[in-house]
């Protein structure tokens, strides 16, 4: 019982030290604390995969719809993002490791073009869930359609099949950072339209845009 105790506070030392760390090197952001594990918070039950019928689809205010099969997306260009994610709940993680596509490389491949007129873009997943960011934020190389976490595929609970994830590069504060729930879970689609359309937990309270460092955590209610 003694020993487990030390243990305890000695692995609450580490994680102190860390989060002290980061915080003089400027990336634990105002009211975050360090977090060790990776918690898992959504809505609902996860919902079923089947790789048959899944598609990854794009509308609305782009040139040409798309729709991609599980086996055409994943034969898609990879890319790796090193990131710090931060969530409105206050935990932080440093230095996690996805992969995926970005939306950058889809517009590269010729698969992507939005209209004149689109400047934000809603993230659909399963059973109606949305949230929303402007264009330019999805096209920023902080945000990707994650397919696996440090190295392995996600799993149920974190995403899979798809997941999109934005998060804080090191070093590269031009960026707009913003809190993890602005990568929605179980991704099936992004929808490009003209006027902002605020998400699922945006409309339930959570501030529109979330930037991380000015703790944009709650707004009003639309």
């Amino acid at each position: 019982m003694l020993n487990r105790w030390r243990a305890r506070r000695e692995q609450a030392r580490r994680r102190r030290a860390v989060e002290e760390a980061m915080r003089r090197a400027g990336r634990l952001p105002p009211g975050q604390r360090l977090t060790q594990k990776f918690p898992v918070l959504h809505v609902g039950r996860i919902p079923p995969f089947d790789e048959a019928t899944w598609r990854f689809r794009i509308w609305g205010e782009v040139e040409r719809p798309l729709a991609l099969t599980w086996g055409e997306f994943q034969a898609l260009p990879r890319t790796t993002l090193v990131c710090d994610i931060h969530c409105v709940t206050q935990w932080s993680k440093f230095g996690t490791t996805w992969e995926g596509v970005a939306p950058a490389t889809l517009v590269d491949l010729g698969l992507l073009r939005p209209t004149g007129s689109a400047r934000f873009v809603l993230q659909v997943a399963a059973r109606g869930y949305t949230t929303n960011l402007p264009l330019e934020t999805i096209l920023q190389p902080n945000f990707l359609l994650a397919t696996h976490f440090e190295g392995r595929p996600l799993t149920l609970e974190h995403g899979f099949p798809l997941r999109g994830v934005i998060g804080h590069i090191p070093g590269r504060r031009e960026l707009t950072d913003v809190y993890f729930w602005k990568g929605a879970k179980w991704l099936e689609g992004l929808h490009f339209v003209a006027r902002d359309q605020p998400g699922t937990w945006e409309r339930g309270g959570y501030h529109n845009e979330g930037h991380v460092w000015a703790e944009e955590r709650w707004g009003r209610r639309f």
